[in-house]
């Protein structure tokens, strides 16, 4: 186990989303998310989008995590959840979906702020840029620049 913890930061390098999935007719399954919370934020930036996956919906009779309590502790965690079942198809494609949407929308996010970053080193706010005096253009128009 201490080595299969060793590697699992390079898995985590350079991630923008995260799909998190437990089994909701084992608990056991769930008690482990905080964990993989826990792990995940360690080795990655803050603005990771994770999503809380309850799989296996369709197997109501052997629910052991109901549906209030996992969206409780994805609401305390502020990430998002969803449940899916893989054996009817039920929310598996929106899952990813909403993932990729959430990831687009930080990463656009992000770009609009590293843009309006750069240009805002770029004009220092307060001071006023000089870009000629009515002499200057005189100047270049005497010497023949320009001039019709």
């Amino acid at each position: 186990m201490i080595r299969y913890r060793a590697i699992t930061s390079a898995y985590y390098r350079g991630a923008v989303g995260a799909l998190v999935v437990y089994d909701v007719t084992r608990h056991v399954t769930f008690e482990n998310v905080e964990r993989w919370l826990k792990e995940l934020r360690d080795h990655t930036e803050a603005y990771v989008v994770v999503m809380l996956v309850g799989n296996k919906a369709d197997l109501r009779h052997l629910r052991a995590v109901s549906t209030d309590e996992a969206k409780e502790f994805a609401e305390k965690e502020k990430i998002f959840f969803m449940e899916t079942s893989a054996l009817e198809s039920l929310n598996v494609d929106s899952a990813f979906v909403e993932v990729l949407t959430q990831i687009y929308n930080v990463v656009s996010r992000k770009t609009l702020e590293t843009v309006d970053e750069s240009h805002a080193t770029s004009l220092p706010k307060g001071e006023t840029i000089v870009l000629g005096t009515k002499e200057d253009v005189s100047a270049v128009k005497k010497s023949g620049c320009c001039s019709t």
